[in-house]
């Protein structure tokens, strides 16, 4: 069985909030009749496209032996982060509540990061310390642009000393900041969606790594657990350069490879194929990958396949499919029922 960790929502509260607005980010009938989904510099997505069919997923899940999926909100509507801090405020509130509702509808099933207003830190803080009681809620979806050096990452410490009092975890997902500069690519360069879609996506995860596990960011927070997706980025096929580099430019350094090892970083396996598994196993160690489909059943396909083919042995699958997330998640969950029973 498998426990995906990385499986993107859209609350159908959210969706009718979003169909209330009046400006962007909003819902609304296009020229064709189509509803969709308008967002600045996003363009048009059609309505269709999103995820919010809890019996179809749980058939899906069921279908493809998933124990338990980990939603998250969907990216095309993590706009709602970005607004003004009491519309952003509002909106994270409605998507945690639908969040936590399909947890507590379908108990061992589900369970959540929560949506947070980002132009306020402060209440994003605020709004995960609130979220973290919620039933199923295990921590948070941050954007990874926060984390693309050090500085950047500096304001993220408010949630980070959140996370860390409740041993949640902070899920580090490829995305802007609130006022960046996004999509990277325009769309009518040749290949956009491949230059964005990986280009970019892999180059911006690997340097949320280097953050991450060559600096001392995280050594304030052993208690917190981070979740990385997309195997953190291109760090498996380009470790072996990075220690060449620092075997020639800082020989008394410890190897970032070494660092890597021992980062308690997880990643996730979402959209890579055996080989790519097989690296990531050799530069992290197997107890540090878990699953991820995006919540599409090709990614689950495409990440059961991936795993089967990889050449990784079987006590390794069976912790990326299943041991390293039950844990994490247990984790999560103990220290839930604890700050319960201390209230």
């Amino acid at each position: 069985m498998m426990i995906d960790m990385h499986t993107h929502w859209r609350p159908a509260e959210l969706a009718d909030a979003l169909r209330a607005r009046t400006r962007e980010p909003r819902i609304l009938r296009n020229q064709d009749g189509v509803e969709v989904l308008k967002a600045s510099r996003m363009g048009e997505e059609p309505l269709a496209s999103a995820f919010d069919d809890v019996d179809f997923h749980l058939a899906r899940m069921d279908r493809q032996g998933v124990d338990v999926s980990v939603l998250s909100l969907l990216g095309s509507f993590c706009w709602i982060e970005a607004q003004p801090p009491e519309e952003a405020k509002s909106l994270c509130r409605t998507t945690n509540d639908g969040l936590s509702a399909i947890c507590q509808k379908h108990p061992g099933r589900f369970a959540a990061y929560a949506a947070l207003p980002l132009t306020d830190i402060s209440a994003a803080a605020a709004e995960l310390e609130w979220a973290l009681g919620l039933p199923g809620m295990i921590g948070a979806q941050i954007p990874g642009n926060f984390f693309l050096t050090r500085k950047d990452a500096e304001a993220m410490r408010p949630l980070f000393e959140v996370a860390n009092r409740h041993r949640a975890v902070l899920f580090i997902h490829n995305g802007p900041r609130p006022g960046d500069a996004y999509p990277k690519v325009a769309a009518d360069t040749d290949n956009a969606r491949r230059r964005n879609g990986t280009l970019d996506m892999q180059a911006s995860l690997s340097s949320v790594m280097v953050t991450l596990c060559l600096t001392d960011y995280l050594a304030d927070y052993p208690e917190a657990m981070i979740h990385v997706h997309n195997l953190g980025g291109n760090i498996p096929y380009e470790i072996e350069r990075m220690d060449h580099r620092c075997l020639l430019d800082t020989p008394n350094e410890e190897l970032p490879s070494s660092r890597f090892r021992k980062a308690k970083v997880y990643v996730d396996c979402n959209s890579f194929g055996p080989r790519a598994i097989e690296a990531g196993v050799r530069l992290y160690g197997a107890e540090r990958i878990v699953c991820g489909t995006d919540g599409t059943e090709f990614g689950c396909d495409w990440t059961r396949r991936a795993l089967a083919e990889a050449q990784i042995g079987d006590e390794a699958r069976e912790q990326i499919l299943h041991h390293n997330a039950a844990a994490m998640l247990a984790r999560a969950a103990k220290t839930a029922q604890r700050e319960i029973a201390a209230a």
